[in-house]
Protein backbone atom coordinates (compact mmCIF):
# COMPACT_ATOMS: atom_id res chain seq x y z
CA UNK A 1 0.00 0.00 0.00
CA UNK A 2 1.43 3.18 -1.00
CA UNK A 3 1.72 6.00 1.69
CA UNK A 4 2.70 9.47 2.11
CA UNK A 5 4.21 11.15 4.98
CA UNK A 6 4.78 14.91 5.17
CA UNK A 7 7.90 16.52 6.72
CA UNK A 8 9.02 20.03 6.93
CA UNK A 9 12.59 21.52 5.90
CA UNK A 10 13.38 23.93 8.85
CA UNK A 11 17.03 25.05 7.80
CA UNK A 12 18.22 29.27 7.82
CA UNK A 13 21.20 28.36 5.16
CA UNK A 14 20.03 30.70 2.79
CA UNK A 15 22.97 30.43 0.61
CA UNK A 16 21.14 26.42 0.30
CA UNK A 17 17.77 27.05 0.12
CA UNK A 18 18.64 29.93 -3.02
CA UNK A 19 20.47 26.38 -4.65
CA UNK A 20 17.40 24.37 -3.96
CA UNK A 21 15.36 27.37 -5.46
CA UNK A 22 17.32 27.41 -8.46
CA UNK A 23 17.26 23.87 -8.96
CA UNK A 24 13.75 23.18 -8.59
CA UNK A 25 13.35 26.39 -11.50
CA UNK A 26 15.63 24.24 -13.67
CA UNK A 27 13.64 21.39 -12.85
CA UNK A 28 10.10 22.75 -13.82
CA UNK A 29 11.41 24.50 -16.62
CA UNK A 30 12.60 21.22 -17.50
CA UNK A 31 9.43 19.18 -16.94
CA UNK A 32 7.36 22.06 -19.32
CA UNK A 33 9.76 21.58 -21.91
CA UNK A 34 9.46 17.53 -21.67
CA UNK A 35 6.09 18.37 -21.61
CA UNK A 36 5.80 20.21 -24.85
CA UNK A 37 8.07 18.59 -26.62
CA UNK A 38 5.62 15.39 -25.95
CA UNK A 39 3.12 16.73 -27.15
CA UNK A 40 4.76 17.36 -30.37
CA UNK A 41 5.56 13.96 -30.85
CA UNK A 42 8.76 13.63 -29.78
CA UNK A 43 10.50 10.13 -29.06
CA UNK A 44 10.61 10.26 -24.95
CA UNK A 45 14.37 9.02 -24.80
CA UNK A 46 15.53 11.35 -27.50
CA UNK A 47 13.99 14.26 -24.70
CA UNK A 48 16.19 12.36 -21.73
CA UNK A 49 19.15 11.96 -23.69
CA UNK A 50 18.54 16.04 -24.46
CA UNK A 51 17.63 17.26 -21.47
CA UNK A 52 20.99 17.00 -19.46
CA UNK A 53 22.49 19.13 -21.95
CA UNK A 54 20.35 21.84 -22.27
CA UNK A 55 19.73 22.27 -18.52
CA UNK A 56 22.48 20.80 -16.68
CA UNK A 57 20.58 18.34 -15.22
CA UNK A 58 21.90 14.05 -14.32
CA UNK A 59 20.34 11.54 -16.27
CA UNK A 60 18.28 10.61 -13.50
CA UNK A 61 17.05 14.19 -13.02
CA UNK A 62 16.00 14.29 -16.53
CA UNK A 63 14.31 10.91 -16.41
CA UNK A 64 11.81 11.79 -13.68
CA UNK A 65 11.23 15.36 -15.30
CA UNK A 66 10.11 13.10 -18.48
CA UNK A 67 8.14 10.34 -16.26
CA UNK A 68 5.85 13.40 -14.72
CA UNK A 69 5.28 15.12 -17.91
CA UNK A 70 4.36 11.69 -19.42
CA UNK A 71 1.63 11.07 -16.20
CA UNK A 72 0.56 14.58 -16.85
CA UNK A 73 -0.62 14.24 -19.87
CA UNK A 74 -2.03 10.37 -19.61
CA UNK A 75 -4.36 12.01 -17.18
CA UNK A 76 -5.67 14.66 -18.40
CA UNK A 77 -6.59 11.97 -21.43
CA UNK A 78 -8.13 9.65 -19.31
CA UNK A 79 -10.10 12.14 -17.53
CA UNK A 80 -11.31 13.85 -21.00
CA UNK A 81 -14.62 11.41 -21.42
CA UNK A 82 -15.62 12.14 -17.58
CA UNK A 83 -15.22 16.46 -18.32
CA UNK A 84 -17.38 15.74 -21.56
CA UNK A 85 -20.34 13.09 -19.83
CA UNK A 86 -20.01 16.16 -16.97
CA UNK A 87 -20.52 19.08 -19.19
CA UNK A 88 -23.23 17.13 -21.15
CA UNK A 89 -25.30 16.83 -17.55
CA UNK A 90 -24.94 19.98 -17.15
CA UNK A 91 -26.23 21.16 -20.47
CA UNK A 92 -29.24 19.15 -19.86
CA UNK A 93 -29.94 20.69 -17.04
CA UNK A 94 -29.54 23.77 -18.08
CA UNK A 95 -32.25 23.26 -21.29
CA UNK A 96 -34.38 21.41 -18.71
CA UNK A 97 -34.55 24.97 -16.47
CA UNK A 98 -35.05 27.44 -19.46
CA UNK A 99 -37.93 25.28 -20.20
CA UNK A 100 -39.67 24.96 -16.62
CA UNK A 101 -38.65 28.67 -16.68
CA UNK A 102 -40.49 29.35 -20.04
CA UNK A 103 -43.44 27.32 -19.39
CA UNK A 104 -44.07 28.93 -16.47
CA UNK A 105 -43.41 25.49 -13.62
CA UNK A 106 -40.57 27.90 -12.25
CA UNK A 107 -40.45 31.46 -10.94
CA UNK A 108 -36.70 33.21 -10.33
CA UNK A 109 -36.29 34.13 -7.13
CA UNK A 110 -33.79 37.02 -7.01
CA UNK A 111 -34.42 38.27 -10.76
CA UNK A 112 -36.92 39.03 -13.19
CA UNK A 113 -37.96 36.14 -15.70
CA UNK A 114 -36.05 38.24 -18.70
CA UNK A 115 -32.67 38.51 -17.20
CA UNK A 116 -32.93 34.55 -15.58
CA UNK A 117 -33.16 33.44 -19.09
CA UNK A 118 -30.83 35.55 -20.72
CA UNK A 119 -28.44 34.56 -18.07
CA UNK A 120 -29.81 30.86 -18.47
CA UNK A 121 -29.06 31.34 -22.44
CA UNK A 122 -25.69 32.60 -21.87
CA UNK A 123 -24.49 29.44 -19.56
CA UNK A 124 -25.57 26.86 -22.27
CA UNK A 125 -23.54 28.62 -24.96
CA UNK A 126 -20.85 28.57 -23.14
CA UNK A 127 -21.39 24.74 -21.94
CA UNK A 128 -21.94 23.76 -25.37
CA UNK A 129 -18.64 25.77 -26.53
CA UNK A 130 -16.95 23.44 -23.87
CA UNK A 131 -18.71 20.57 -25.07
CA UNK A 132 -17.55 21.25 -29.08
CA UNK A 133 -13.65 21.91 -27.61
CA UNK A 134 -13.91 18.83 -25.73
CA UNK A 135 -15.07 16.46 -28.77
CA UNK A 136 -12.66 17.32 -30.74
CA UNK A 137 -9.80 17.03 -28.40
CA UNK A 138 -11.56 13.53 -27.58
CA UNK A 139 -11.89 12.98 -31.97
CA UNK A 140 -8.30 14.03 -32.62
CA UNK A 141 -6.71 12.30 -29.48
CA UNK A 142 -5.36 15.75 -28.00
CA UNK A 143 -5.69 17.53 -24.60
CA UNK A 144 -6.91 20.49 -23.27
CA UNK A 145 -4.61 23.40 -22.56
CA UNK A 146 -2.66 23.04 -19.56
CA UNK A 147 -1.71 25.92 -17.51
CA UNK A 148 1.97 25.35 -15.38
CA UNK A 149 1.05 27.48 -12.20
CA UNK A 150 -2.73 27.09 -12.23
CA UNK A 151 -5.32 28.69 -14.43
CA UNK A 152 -6.46 31.01 -11.71
CA UNK A 153 -3.11 32.19 -10.85
CA UNK A 154 -2.14 32.66 -14.69
CA UNK A 155 -5.73 34.94 -14.66
CA UNK A 156 -3.81 37.10 -11.46
CA UNK A 157 -0.91 37.80 -13.45
CA UNK A 158 -2.85 39.17 -15.90
CA UNK A 159 -4.64 41.08 -14.30
CA UNK A 160 -1.21 42.36 -12.41
CA UNK A 161 -2.50 40.80 -8.87
CA UNK A 162 0.36 39.19 -8.17
CA UNK A 163 4.06 39.82 -10.05
CA UNK A 164 5.89 38.05 -12.39
CA UNK A 165 8.51 36.84 -9.61
CA UNK A 166 5.11 35.09 -7.76
CA UNK A 167 3.75 33.74 -11.25
CA UNK A 168 7.27 32.32 -11.83
CA UNK A 169 7.81 30.83 -8.25
CA UNK A 170 4.09 29.12 -8.81
CA UNK A 171 5.52 27.63 -12.02
CA UNK A 172 8.79 25.83 -10.29
CA UNK A 173 7.96 25.06 -6.90
CA UNK A 174 8.76 21.04 -7.54
CA UNK A 175 10.91 18.82 -7.35
CA UNK A 176 10.77 15.07 -7.51
CA UNK A 177 13.22 11.93 -7.42
CA UNK A 178 12.19 8.23 -8.06
CA UNK A 179 13.07 5.97 -5.78
CA UNK A 180 15.37 3.06 -6.48
CA UNK A 181 16.48 0.28 -4.18
CA UNK A 182 19.80 -0.54 -5.22
CA UNK A 183 20.64 3.42 -4.97
CA UNK A 184 20.61 3.17 -0.76
CA UNK A 185 16.69 4.02 -1.55
CA UNK A 186 16.44 6.77 -3.30
CA UNK A 187 19.60 8.46 -5.96
CA UNK A 188 18.72 11.99 -5.91
CA UNK A 189 16.84 12.75 -2.90
CA UNK A 190 18.37 11.01 0.24
CA UNK A 191 16.74 11.01 3.67
CA UNK A 192 19.20 10.45 6.36
CA UNK A 193 19.53 10.17 9.85
CA UNK A 194 21.85 11.50 11.93
CA UNK A 195 22.59 9.34 15.10
CA UNK A 196 24.67 11.50 17.01
CA UNK A 197 22.35 14.68 16.54
CA UNK A 198 19.45 12.37 16.25
CA UNK A 199 18.11 14.50 13.48
CA UNK A 200 17.03 13.56 9.89
CA UNK A 201 17.93 15.67 7.12
CA UNK A 202 17.06 15.35 3.01
CA UNK A 203 20.38 15.19 1.11
CA UNK A 204 19.58 16.47 -2.79
CA UNK A 205 21.66 16.41 -5.51
CA UNK A 206 22.73 19.37 -6.90
CA UNK A 207 24.19 18.79 -10.55
CA UNK A 208 24.18 22.48 -11.41
CA UNK A 209 26.68 23.23 -9.17
CA UNK A 210 28.55 20.41 -10.52
CA UNK A 211 32.72 20.85 -11.05
CA UNK A 212 33.81 18.86 -14.22
CA UNK A 213 34.75 15.49 -14.33
CA UNK A 214 33.78 14.92 -10.21
CA UNK A 215 30.28 13.93 -8.51
CA UNK A 216 27.81 16.35 -8.25
CA UNK A 217 27.65 18.18 -4.23
CA UNK A 218 25.04 17.32 -2.41
CA UNK A 219 22.26 20.07 -0.30
CA UNK A 220 22.07 19.26 3.31
CA UNK A 221 18.83 20.52 4.74
CA UNK A 222 17.65 19.84 8.19
CA UNK A 223 13.83 18.15 8.30
CA UNK A 224 11.26 18.02 11.15
CA UNK A 225 9.60 15.03 11.37
CA UNK A 226 6.37 14.28 13.21
CA UNK A 227 6.56 12.70 16.13
CA UNK A 228 3.91 9.89 15.44
CA UNK A 229 5.90 8.75 12.07
CA UNK A 230 9.63 9.57 13.61
CA UNK A 231 10.37 5.61 14.57
CA UNK A 232 8.54 4.21 10.96
CA UNK A 233 10.37 6.84 8.82
CA UNK A 234 13.69 6.25 10.38
CA UNK A 235 13.27 2.33 9.96
CA UNK A 236 12.85 3.26 5.73
CA UNK A 237 16.27 5.24 5.56
CA UNK A 238 18.41 3.15 7.80
CA UNK A 239 18.07 -0.20 5.86
CA UNK A 240 17.45 -3.86 7.00
CA UNK A 241 20.93 -5.57 7.80
CA UNK A 242 20.55 -8.96 6.25
CA UNK A 243 24.46 -10.21 6.59
CA UNK A 244 28.00 -9.34 6.11
CA UNK A 245 30.18 -9.34 3.05
CA UNK A 246 33.55 -10.60 3.05
CA UNK A 247 35.34 -8.10 4.43
CA UNK A 248 32.73 -8.03 7.38
CA UNK A 249 30.75 -5.24 7.24
CA UNK A 250 27.31 -5.07 7.26
CA UNK A 251 25.43 -5.80 4.34
CA UNK A 252 21.88 -3.21 4.17
CA UNK A 253 18.77 -4.41 2.05
CA UNK A 254 17.13 -0.47 1.44
CA UNK A 255 13.88 -0.19 0.77
CA UNK A 256 12.99 2.12 -2.15
CA UNK A 257 11.27 5.75 -1.66
CA UNK A 258 10.40 8.65 -3.81
CA UNK A 259 10.56 12.09 -2.64
CA UNK A 260 8.72 14.74 -4.13
CA UNK A 261 9.70 18.50 -2.76
CA UNK A 262 7.14 20.59 -2.77
CA UNK A 263 7.54 25.19 -1.87
CA UNK A 264 4.37 26.84 -0.64
CA UNK A 265 4.34 30.41 0.85
CA UNK A 266 8.12 30.62 1.24
CA UNK A 267 7.78 27.48 3.21
CA UNK A 268 9.57 23.65 1.99
CA UNK A 269 7.72 20.43 2.44
CA UNK A 270 9.32 16.96 1.65
CA UNK A 271 6.43 14.67 0.35
CA UNK A 272 7.83 10.84 1.56
CA UNK A 273 6.21 8.40 -0.81
CA UNK A 274 6.95 4.31 -0.14
CA UNK A 275 5.10 1.05 -0.46
CA UNK A 276 3.96 0.13 3.33
CA UNK A 277 3.36 -3.36 4.56
CA UNK A 278 0.04 -3.94 5.58
CA UNK A 279 -1.97 -7.06 6.90
CA UNK A 280 -5.36 -6.43 5.51
CA UNK A 281 -6.79 -6.60 1.54
CA UNK A 282 -9.44 -5.21 0.02
CA UNK A 283 -11.63 -7.90 -1.53
CA UNK A 284 -12.91 -8.20 -5.15
CA UNK A 285 -16.22 -7.55 -5.57
CA UNK A 286 -17.92 -11.11 -5.98
CA UNK A 287 -15.36 -12.50 -3.66
CA UNK A 288 -16.50 -14.21 -0.14
CA UNK A 289 -16.39 -12.38 3.15
CA UNK A 290 -14.62 -14.82 5.64
CA UNK A 291 -15.68 -13.03 8.85
CA UNK A 292 -17.92 -13.80 11.92
CA UNK A 293 -19.33 -9.96 12.35
CA UNK A 294 -19.30 -7.94 9.45
CA UNK A 295 -19.32 -3.86 9.86
CA UNK A 296 -21.30 -1.55 6.78
CA UNK A 297 -20.38 1.74 6.95
CA UNK A 298 -22.40 4.60 5.72
CA UNK A 299 -20.29 7.69 4.77
CA UNK A 300 -22.26 11.17 4.86
CA UNK A 301 -21.01 14.76 4.88
CA UNK A 302 -21.49 15.23 8.71
CA UNK A 303 -21.24 11.71 10.14
CA UNK A 304 -20.05 7.96 9.71
CA UNK A 305 -22.74 5.52 10.36
CA UNK A 306 -21.48 1.92 11.02
CA UNK A 307 -23.95 -1.28 11.53
CA UNK A 308 -22.41 -4.75 12.25
CA UNK A 309 -24.20 -7.64 10.96
CA UNK A 310 -23.65 -11.71 11.29
CA UNK A 311 -22.35 -13.33 8.52
CA UNK A 312 -26.05 -14.47 8.10
CA UNK A 313 -27.11 -10.97 7.52
CA UNK A 314 -28.74 -10.34 10.79
CA UNK A 315 -28.29 -7.17 12.41
CA UNK A 316 -26.69 -7.07 15.54
CA UNK A 317 -26.10 -3.19 16.50
CA UNK A 318 -25.50 -0.04 15.44
CA UNK A 319 -23.17 3.21 16.21
CA UNK A 320 -23.01 6.77 14.70
CA UNK A 321 -19.87 9.20 14.98
CA UNK A 322 -20.06 12.55 13.83
CA UNK A 323 -18.28 14.71 12.55
CA UNK A 324 -20.17 18.17 11.72
CA UNK A 325 -17.24 20.63 11.49
CA UNK A 326 -16.11 18.36 8.65
CA UNK A 327 -18.80 20.57 6.56
CA UNK A 328 -16.68 23.78 7.17
CA UNK A 329 -13.44 23.79 8.28
CA UNK A 330 -10.16 24.22 6.67
CA UNK A 331 -7.97 21.46 4.68
CA UNK A 332 -5.63 20.95 7.13
CA UNK A 333 -8.10 20.62 10.35
CA UNK A 334 -10.40 18.52 7.92
CA UNK A 335 -7.47 15.91 7.65
CA UNK A 336 -7.16 15.51 11.52
CA UNK A 337 -10.81 15.30 11.88
CA UNK A 338 -10.98 12.43 9.51
CA UNK A 339 -8.28 10.39 10.84
CA UNK A 340 -9.55 10.84 14.38
CA UNK A 341 -12.67 10.19 13.23
CA UNK A 342 -11.62 6.76 11.34
CA UNK A 343 -9.46 5.76 14.31
CA UNK A 344 -12.75 6.09 16.62
CA UNK A 345 -14.76 4.14 14.30
CA UNK A 346 -11.90 1.52 14.28
CA UNK A 347 -11.57 1.30 17.88
CA UNK A 348 -14.99 0.40 18.05
CA UNK A 349 -14.88 -2.24 15.53
CA UNK A 350 -11.82 -4.37 16.81
CA UNK A 351 -13.78 -4.01 20.43
CA UNK A 352 -16.97 -5.84 19.28
CA UNK A 353 -14.89 -8.33 17.08
CA UNK A 354 -15.43 -7.42 13.54
CA UNK A 355 -13.42 -9.13 10.73
CA UNK A 356 -14.54 -7.34 7.35
CA UNK A 357 -15.69 -4.11 6.76
CA UNK A 358 -18.10 -3.58 3.84
CA UNK A 359 -18.19 0.32 2.12
CA UNK A 360 -19.53 2.47 -0.83
CA UNK A 361 -18.08 2.20 -3.51
CA UNK A 362 -18.71 5.98 -3.97
CA UNK A 363 -17.54 8.09 -7.29
CA UNK A 364 -18.81 12.10 -6.35
CA UNK A 365 -18.86 13.62 -9.56
CA UNK A 366 -20.21 17.33 -10.55
CA UNK A 367 -23.06 16.96 -11.91
CA UNK A 368 -24.80 19.04 -9.56
CA UNK A 369 -24.71 21.86 -11.76
CA UNK A 370 -25.86 25.45 -10.03
CA UNK A 371 -26.38 24.79 -6.05
CA UNK A 372 -23.55 26.77 -4.91
CA UNK A 373 -23.87 25.26 -1.22
CA UNK A 374 -23.72 21.62 -2.27
CA UNK A 375 -20.63 22.58 -4.47
CA UNK A 376 -18.72 23.90 -1.50
CA UNK A 377 -20.02 20.97 0.87
CA UNK A 378 -18.62 18.52 -1.33
CA UNK A 379 -15.19 19.91 -2.15
CA UNK A 380 -14.74 21.00 0.94
CA UNK A 381 -15.75 17.55 1.77
CA UNK A 382 -13.62 15.16 -0.18
CA UNK A 383 -15.37 12.44 0.27
CA UNK A 384 -12.61 10.28 -1.41
CA UNK A 385 -10.46 11.25 1.15
CA UNK A 386 -12.40 10.13 3.99
CA UNK A 387 -13.00 6.48 1.96
CA UNK A 388 -9.24 6.18 1.93
CA UNK A 389 -8.80 6.67 5.36
CA UNK A 390 -11.50 4.14 6.39
CA UNK A 391 -9.41 1.50 3.39
CA UNK A 392 -5.86 2.22 4.36
CA UNK A 393 -6.33 2.46 8.21
CA UNK A 394 -8.47 -0.92 8.22
CA UNK A 395 -5.67 -2.81 6.07
CA UNK A 396 -3.15 -1.69 8.59
CA UNK A 397 -5.22 -3.42 11.71
CA UNK A 398 -5.61 -6.72 9.21
CA UNK A 399 -9.54 -6.36 8.07
CA UNK A 400 -10.70 -7.54 5.09
CA UNK A 401 -12.40 -4.51 2.94
CA UNK A 402 -14.72 -5.00 0.17
CA UNK A 403 -16.16 -2.02 -1.99
CA UNK A 404 -20.07 -2.66 -2.79
CA UNK A 405 -22.38 -0.46 -5.53
CA UNK A 406 -24.21 1.94 -2.82
CA UNK A 407 -27.26 2.33 -5.46
CA UNK A 408 -30.46 3.16 -3.63
CA UNK A 409 -28.85 1.92 -0.24
CA UNK A 410 -31.01 4.74 1.85
CA UNK A 411 -34.03 3.82 0.13
CA UNK A 412 -34.15 0.25 1.33
CA UNK A 413 -32.85 1.23 4.62
CA UNK A 414 -34.83 3.73 4.92
CA UNK A 415 -38.31 1.49 3.77
CA UNK A 416 -37.33 -1.34 4.63
CA UNK A 417 -35.07 -1.59 8.34
CA UNK A 418 -35.69 1.98 9.84
CA UNK A 419 -38.72 0.85 11.51
CA UNK A 420 -38.04 -2.78 12.14
CA UNK A 421 -34.87 -1.98 14.13
CA UNK A 422 -35.55 1.36 15.03
CA UNK A 423 -32.97 2.87 13.32
CA UNK A 424 -31.69 6.09 11.96
CA UNK A 425 -31.74 5.99 7.98
CA UNK A 426 -28.01 6.04 7.88
CA UNK A 427 -27.60 3.18 10.31
CA UNK A 428 -30.22 1.53 8.33
CA UNK A 429 -28.28 2.09 4.88
CA UNK A 430 -25.15 1.03 6.50
CA UNK A 431 -26.87 -2.36 7.12
CA UNK A 432 -28.00 -2.48 3.82
CA UNK A 433 -24.08 -1.94 2.53
CA UNK A 434 -23.19 -4.66 5.23
CA UNK A 435 -25.40 -7.47 3.70
CA UNK A 436 -24.89 -6.09 0.27
CA UNK A 437 -21.67 -6.97 0.91
CA UNK A 438 -22.42 -10.76 2.13
CA UNK A 439 -24.31 -10.83 -1.06
CA UNK A 440 -27.98 -10.87 -0.12
CA UNK A 441 -30.37 -9.21 -2.22
CA UNK A 442 -33.10 -6.61 -0.89
CA UNK A 443 -36.33 -8.02 -1.78
CA UNK A 444 -39.32 -5.59 -1.75
CA UNK A 445 -41.87 -6.59 1.36
CA UNK A 446 -45.60 -7.25 0.38
CA UNK A 447 -47.07 -4.39 1.86
CA UNK A 448 -44.43 -2.06 -0.19
CA UNK A 449 -45.24 -4.18 -3.78
CA UNK A 450 -49.02 -3.56 -2.78
CA UNK A 451 -48.42 0.31 -2.10
CA UNK A 452 -46.55 0.94 -5.80
CA UNK A 453 -49.73 -1.15 -7.58
CA UNK A 454 -52.21 0.47 -5.37
CA UNK A 455 -51.26 3.99 -4.19
CA UNK A 456 -48.29 4.95 -6.41
CA UNK A 457 -50.04 3.38 -9.58
CA UNK A 458 -52.93 5.55 -9.56
CA UNK A 459 -51.23 8.61 -8.73
CA UNK A 460 -49.34 8.25 -11.83
CA UNK A 461 -52.57 7.57 -14.11
CA UNK A 462 -53.99 10.79 -12.40
CA UNK A 463 -51.00 13.02 -13.26
CA UNK A 464 -51.20 11.76 -17.00
CA UNK A 465 -54.96 12.87 -16.96
CA UNK A 466 -53.90 15.86 -15.53
CA UNK A 467 -51.49 17.03 -18.16
CA UNK A 468 -52.88 20.25 -19.66
CA UNK A 469 -52.43 19.82 -23.71
CA UNK A 470 -50.21 22.38 -24.44
CA UNK A 471 -47.95 21.09 -21.84
CA UNK A 472 -48.08 17.62 -23.02
CA UNK A 473 -46.64 19.11 -27.17
CA UNK A 474 -43.62 20.67 -25.18
CA UNK A 475 -40.45 19.42 -24.91
CA UNK A 476 -40.37 18.43 -21.14
CA UNK A 477 -44.04 17.46 -21.27
CA UNK A 478 -43.07 14.85 -23.83
CA UNK A 479 -40.20 13.50 -21.64
CA UNK A 480 -42.63 13.34 -18.47
CA UNK A 481 -44.96 11.19 -20.16
CA UNK A 482 -42.20 9.00 -21.55
CA UNK A 483 -40.98 8.44 -18.02
CA UNK A 484 -44.23 7.95 -16.22
CA UNK A 485 -45.48 5.59 -19.14
CA UNK A 486 -41.96 3.84 -18.63
CA UNK A 487 -42.44 3.62 -14.48
CA UNK A 488 -46.37 2.26 -15.08
CA UNK A 489 -45.00 -0.93 -17.73
CA UNK A 490 -42.43 -1.64 -14.94
CA UNK A 491 -45.01 -1.53 -12.58
CA UNK A 492 -47.03 -4.01 -14.47
CA UNK A 493 -44.41 -6.34 -15.02
CA UNK A 494 -42.77 -6.38 -12.07
CA UNK A 495 -42.02 -9.57 -11.29
CA UNK A 496 -39.88 -9.42 -14.65
CA UNK A 497 -37.80 -5.94 -13.32
CA UNK A 498 -34.86 -6.39 -11.69
CA UNK A 499 -35.45 -5.56 -8.06
CA UNK A 500 -33.79 -1.97 -8.25
CA UNK A 501 -36.31 -0.68 -10.45
CA UNK A 502 -39.10 -1.06 -7.37
CA UNK A 503 -36.84 0.65 -5.00
CA UNK A 504 -35.99 3.41 -7.61
CA UNK A 505 -39.70 3.72 -8.26
CA UNK A 506 -40.59 3.88 -4.12
CA UNK A 507 -37.45 6.47 -4.56
CA UNK A 508 -38.91 8.88 -7.05
CA UNK A 509 -42.58 8.90 -5.82
CA UNK A 510 -42.95 7.75 -2.12
CA UNK A 511 -41.78 9.09 0.98
CA UNK A 512 -42.66 8.43 4.77
CA UNK A 513 -43.88 10.31 7.15
CA UNK A 514 -43.69 8.75 10.77
CA UNK A 515 -43.24 5.56 8.60
CA UNK A 516 -46.39 6.04 6.84
CA UNK A 517 -45.93 6.16 2.71
CA UNK A 518 -47.30 9.12 1.37
CA UNK A 519 -46.53 10.27 -2.46
CA UNK A 520 -44.52 13.10 -3.75
CA UNK A 521 -45.53 15.16 -6.54
CA UNK A 522 -44.35 13.95 -9.88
Amino acid sequence: MKTVRVMKIVSDDETQLHSLDELMRVFGSAKRYAFNRLLEGRNAKDIIKHLPRQFQLNQRFAEDAVLLAQSLISSQRELLPMRLEDVQAKIEKTEKKIDEYQHGRKTPKKVDLPTCLDGLHRRLEKLKFKEAELKHHLDHGTIPRVIFGGKQNFYKRLKGNITNEEWKDLRSNQLYARGDKSKKGNLNIRLVYDDHTYECYVEIANPLGQPKGKHAPRLRLPVSVPEKYEEEIIDLVMGEPVGVNAKGKPIIEYRPYTVEIKRKNGEYYVHLIYEEEVYGRELAYDEPIQAERIAGIDINIDRIAVSIVSKQGNFLQSKVFYCHELEYVKANKRNNIVGETVRDVYDWLLQENVGAVVIENIQLRQRHDTDKRFNRLTHNFKKKKLTEAIVRRGMRLGFRIKKVNPAYTSVIGRFKYMKKYGLSVHESAALVIGRRGLGYHERLPKELIDAIKTKVKRHLIAVLGSMEESYKQSKSGTKQRQYIAMMLRKIENFKEEHEWSLWNILHKFCWLNQYQIQLKEV
